[in-house]
């Protein structure tokens, strides 16, 4: 059994069709990534996941059945709006949080404590919500997604307002439940962090499957004939050179796509004595490389976080 099963689903919005004949299933034990730009459909296809919004067509199964208010109590769902009481206090908050899942008493007060501790977040739990910064609320709001131990939990953007500690937590923490047999989907613009930890992915574009499936795989199609060069100096003149399709120029990190005839041990000979080399390395091309390529430059460059 999958833990969701997604198929031919369409959304449409007067003339705008936000989702159309979207298809995937996601293996039980698993992170599945969500990816593409801003307006791509993520939103409307997880909303449609939880039932806040009704597809027009297709059909969803979560954990083998159609979603109910029952089948509600299984799955943890982190929007990417957070949804929490500013004024009251953080543990006051996750108590009442925690019976809405249907916890009770010392159950709920003894996982509030485990999650306060583990995301050092002991010393504010008699201080109002609104006390609280950014990455703490988003802390907050995550507890507030997992403290029923739910099957499945669906992360809109759960990196949101964290900074690269608290991010590195965060995905130690998804990487522990998936070790336990808790299925994650999570939609995100971090790159990065899709390449680390996730199983497969479904990258859409203005609605549509654009790329599907494992993501080894789906980067293996795509051959070892990406350089990363890591350089100190103006390299300005690399992009001059016939061999190369493709530059991601960062000022002292390039990404570096060769066309198929090209060797890339002639581009080291060519760039060897004119810049510092403090890195130069042949491999697959990055997810955020296939990324721009397959959603299109113009589309991508306001979406990805590098």
């Amino acid at each position: 059994m999958f833990a969701l099963e997604i198929d031919s689903i369409s959304k449409q919005f007067g003339d705008f069709y936000a989702v159309r004949n979207l298809s995937f299933n996601i293996n039980r034990g698993t992170i599945y990534g969500l990816l593409g730009p801003n307006g791509a459909g993520k939103t409307t296809t997880i909303r449609m996941v939880m039932n806040i919004i009704i597809p027009d067509d297709g059909t969803i199964k979560v954990l083998g059945r159609k979603m109910d208010e029952l089948m509600k109590e299984r799955i943890g769902y982190l929007p990417e709006d957070r949804g929490l009481y500013p004024k009251m206090k953080v543990g006051e908050l996750l108590v009442f949080l925690a019976e809405l899942k249907g916890m009770k008493g010392n159950e709920s007060h003894k996982r509030i404590g485990f999650w306060l501790d583990k995301l050092s977040l002991v010393d504010w739990k008699n201080k109002k919500v609104d006390e609280l910064s950014r990455g703490m609320q988003q802390k907050i709001q995550f507890i507030a997604t997992v403290i029923h131990q739910p099957e499945l939990i669906i992360l809109d953007e759960p990196f949101s307002g964290l900074d690269p500690v608290n991010t590195n937590l965060l995905k130690d923490i998804m990487l522990e439940m998936k070790r336990e047999g808790q299925t994650i989907v999570f939609s995100t613009h971090r790159m990065e962090q899709v390449e680390m930890i996730c199983d497969n992915i479904c990258l859409i574009n203005k609605g549509n499957t654009v790329l599907e499936g494992n993501l080894n795989q789906i980067k293996s199609q795509y051959g070892k004939n990406t350089v990363v060069l890591d350089y100190e100096g103006d390299a300005s003149f690399i992009k001059g050179f016939s061999e190369i399709e493709r530059i991601d120029d960062y000022g002292r990190h390039m990404e570096i796509k060769l066309n198929e005839q090209a060797n890339p041990q002639d581009l080291l000979c060519k760039i060897t004595g004119r810049i510092r080399i403090n890195k130069f390395e042949v491999m697959e091309p990055t997810l955020n490389a296939i990324f721009i390529e397959k959603v299109g430059e113009k589309d991508a460059q306001n979406s990805v976080s590098h």
